[in-house]
């Protein structure tokens, strides 16, 4: 059983390697082939590495290029990643943005178009599936992501307030460096990027989870201090084969919940059953208060 749990994680960590190889090409055809030649800034910290790019390369004797920038702006959130999440999701996360650094160095900037407007769709369309099929695969693409994941653990709300304000921040730097129409094609870029990544990723979807377990208080334990979920216990459920007494439990939770909810049962049951089903409509309460 051993060796069939060890070729499962290595069939998952071949295929997260291939997704943040995919991301990596996605963004940097988006920068250098859409976004760069059209004078448009993508959204977080790929448009601030944008940004300090451009302003080195105008105001300073020296230039710093995106793909440098990319990586040294998520830097630091390496470091908070490893310290407030999961050491195996941090890795895979600097594995996603090296590569997405390196392609970006590599990948020759072609200008296929000048229109600025075709070039903030296009942009906004390659780079919001590349982000989707990563996240949609349990890996991050660092910058904000890594603050969302965070700030959700501890206080059960997303990152979008966060995210607005940097954006905002972008396009307004766009609007002073480039213009003002090239903001607002900055600003429809940034939203088509949001909403390709949401029909990828699908991350606002709830999902059921039923959960069955022999160890209900570890498991229960782990889900409501890390996810803050409600659950249902069902008693003296019995398993067909073996006849053990189980306990089934079930919750909700978002989609985006998914690597949590991983990292929860490898602490407290990695032999527990897990299914994991979509659901249509939630009907009170969804978040719980952290318990003390």
């Amino acid at each position: 059983m051993d060796e069939i749990d060890k070729l499962i994680e290595r069939h998952q960590n071949l295929s997260k390697l291939s997704v943040a190889f995919l991301y990596s090409i996605t963004v940097s055809i988006a920068v250098n082939m859409f976004w760069t030649p059209g004078g448009i800034y993508g959204s977080g910290v790929t448009g601030a590495a944008q940004l300090v790019s451009t302003v080195t390369a105008r105001w300073f004797p020296f230039h710093i290029s995106t793909a440098v920038m990319y990586f040294a702006l998520n830097a630091p959130l390496f470091v908070l990643s490893w310290r407030k999440i999961d050491h195996k999701f941090t890795l895979f996360t600097v594995v996603a943005v090296a590569l997405a650094s390196t392609m970006m160095h590599l990948l020759p900037g072609t200008k296929i178009t000048a229109d600025p407007l075709i070039c903030a769709i296009f942009g906004g369309v390659v780079n919001g599936f590349g982000t989707g099929m990563s996240l949609r695969n349990g890996i991050s693409t660092g910058g904000i992501d890594i603050l969302g994941i965070i700030l959700r653990k501890k206080t059960g709300k997303s990152v979008g307030t966060i995210n607005i304000i940097f954006n905002v921040f972008i396009i307004t730097c766009a609007g002073l460096i480039f213009g003002w129409v090239h903001a607002l094609y900055s600003a429809v870029s940034i939203f088509i990027n949001g909403q390709v990544i949401d029909m990828v990723y699908n991350k606002d979807q709830k999902l059921q989870v039923m959960i069955v377990t022999s160890k209900p208080k570890n498991v229960i334990t782990e889900i409501q201090s890390e996810m803050r979920r409600g659950i249902t216990i069902v008693h003296d459920a019995e398993g067909a084969y073996k006849h053990e007494e189980k306990t089934i439990l079930f919750t909700i939770i978002s989609r985006a919940e998914l690597h949590d909810l991983e990292t929860a049962m490898e602490a407290s049951d990695q032999h527990a059953f897990v299914s994991v089903t979509d659901t249509v409509k939630i009907m009170g309460r969804f978040y719980q208060k952290h318990i003390y």
